[in-house]
C-alpha cells in the first residue's frame, strides 16, 4: 500500500514574484535572488539594460548564457546549486547603474520558493513600483485572510480533531480501529504507516525518520484522488513537527470521510499521495472503498 519513493511530482515548483526596491538599500546592497536547476527565473527592470556591462560570473557548466533582452534579464541554471555555491551578477543599467545580486539555491527552511520573477524598481515614488507594491500587499492580504478563514474552519472541523488525536498517538480517543501495516525506505528516510477505519471515516498515518545527514525534511503538499476520475477530494492533515531534522522523527495524520470514495455515484479507491519539500514524491497509498465502512 505504499510506494516510497522520491518520483517527480506532477506539481510545478512553487514560484514567486518579488519586488526589489533599490532606493531601500542606499548602499547598493548585493540582492539575493533563489534560483533552482531548469527553472526559469527574469529579472524585470524600469530602463533598458547595458549588455556589455551585465556579468554573471562562474556560469560556465552551471548557466545557460545570460540572456539580456530589453529591460530583461534571464537566468535558467543547469541544474539545482550545492548549499554553498553563490554566483555574483552584476546588472548595468543604460544610466550607468550598477546592480548587484547573488545568485543562490533556496534556503532549506524555503525550499519550496524559487524566485521565478523579481521586478526591480530603482525609483520607489514612481508608479509602477507604487502600483506593484500595492499590488503585492493586496496579494499577501487576500492571503493573510484565506489562511485565516481556513485555521477558523479547522478549528471546527471534526476530520481535523481526529487527525490531531492520531498524529499524537491517542487512538484510544478516536473511533478507528487498525486495518494494515506497510512501511518503505530509501536512502533518504525511513517511513512506517498505519490505515485506520471507523465510523464512516479512513485514517492515515505515517511516521517517517529523516535518514539526510544534512536537509532537513517537511511536507510541501499532500492530496487525496479518486482512482476512477482522477478528482481531488478534501481531507485533514496533522504533522507533530513542521519539519524533521536530520536523524530525527516525526507523524504525519491524515483523515479523510467516507463520501470521499464517492465518485459519479460509485464507490470507488483513493490514492493518498505525499510530497516533500523539493517537490518530490515521498510516498503514494492506496485505500480501498471498505475502509470507510463502520
Amino acid at each position: 500500500m505504499l510506494l516510497a519513493s522520491s518520483a517527480p511530482a506532477s506539481e510545478l515548483e512553487a514560484a514567486r514574484i518579488r519586488d526589489v526596491l533599490l532606493s531601500e538599500h542606499p548602499a547598493h546592497a548585493t540582492h539575493r535572488v533563489q534560483v533552482k536547476g531548469q527553472v526559469v527565473t527574469t529579472l524585470r527592470f524600469e530602463q533598458p539594460i547595458d549588455p556589455a556591462r551585465t556579468k554573471l560570473l562562474g556560469w560556465e557548466g552551471r548557466f545557460e548564457a545570460l540572456g539580456v533582452v530589453g529591460r530583461k534579464v534571464i537566468l535558467e541554471p543547469l541544474r539545482d546549486l550545492d548549499a554553498d555555491e553563490g554566483l555574483p551578477l552584476l546588472v548595468t543599467l543604460a544610466d550607468g547603474t550598477e546592480v548587484p545580486f547573488l545568485l543562490r539555491p533556496p534556503r532549506s527552511e524555503q525550499a519550496r520558493w524559487v524566485d521565478q520573477q523579481v521586478n526591480v524598481f530603482k525609483d520607489r515614488e514612481s508608479y509602477a513600483a507604487m502600483s506593484s507594491a500595492l499590488a503585492s500587499a493586496l496579494k499577501e492580504n487576500r492571503a493573510l485572510k484565506d489562511e485565516n478563514k481556513r485555521f477558523r474552519k479547522e478549528e471546527t472541523s471534526e476530520d481535523h480533531a481526529l487527525a490531531s488525536l492520531l498524529a499524537a498517538g491517542a487512538l484510544e480517543q478516536t473511533p478507528f480501529k487498525v486495518a494494515s501495516y506497510f512501511s518503505g525506505k530509501d536512502e533518504e528516510m525511513d517511513g512506517f504507516g498505519i490505515v485506520y477505519r471507523g465510523k464512516g471515516k479512513v485514517g492515515v498515518v505515517l511516521k517517517l525518520k529523516n535518514l539526510d545527514a544534512e536537509q532537513p525534511w517537511s511536507m510541501k503538499s499532500a492530496r487525496l484522488t479518486t482512482l476512477k476520475s482522477g478528482s481531488e477530494r478534501s481531507f485533514a492533515v496533522r504533522t507533530t513537527i513542521p519539519s524533521i531534522a536530520p536523524g530525527e522523527s516525526g507523524v504525519l495524520a491524515f483523515v479523510a470521510d467516507k463520501s470521499a470514495f464517492m465518485d459519479g455515484g460509485e464507490l470507488t479507491s483513493l490514492f493518498l499521495e505525499v510530497y516533500r519539500h523539493d517537490g518530490a514524491r515521498q510516498a503514494v497509498v492506496q485505500l480501498e472503498p471498505q475502509l470507510g465502512d463502520k
